[in-house]
């Protein structure tokens, strides 16, 4: 029986079904899954079915709600609403209501200010005592004196 093959319909290469390790990342998360698809001979472009990458798709979704949910327990256990963690790490309310329901991926810069906080709660003042956080807050009326 001959050995099905395909052609890559933007590269040329020839592609053989097969399975091969993937990683999938979300904000701090990472984990390495086998992906079945048609790949080329090297590192090439592959080309996966709905069904090939089923399971990626479960860990991306998975890591996405553990994340939103550890940004949330991070935000409650800091004492701060959505509106002043927007503030003072970044990003606004919006930004916020987006991390912890998984919808948006927080940028490196914003993931590395969480887990900082969480290592370090206690230089949460020195993040709301910047400049331009009390100038933010002055202009919504909550200046501290």
């Amino acid at each position: 029986m001959a050995e099905k093959t395909r052609i890559h319909p933007e590269t040329g290469e020839t592609l053989r079904r097969g399975v091969r390790p993937l990683t999938v990342s979300y904000a701090i998360y990472s984990k390495v899954i086998d992906v079945p698809g048609w790949y080329p001979e090297g590192d090439g472009d592959a080309i996966h079915t709905g069904k090939d990458l089923a399971e990626w798709n479960e860990v991306y979704r998975q890591m996405r709600a553990d994340y939103g949910q550890k940004v949330r327990s991070l935000r409650l256990r800091l004492n701060l609403t959505q509106e002043e963690a927007g503030r003072v790490l970044g990003g606004g309310k919006r930004a916020f209501q987006k991390y912890e329901t998984g919808k948006t991926p927080p940028s490196d810069a914003a993931v590395a200010l969480l887990e900082l906080m969480e290592r370090h709660p206690e230089d949460l003042e020195v993040l709301k005592s910047l400049p331009g956080r009390q100038v933010e807050e002055a202009a919504a009326g909550r200046a501290h004196p």
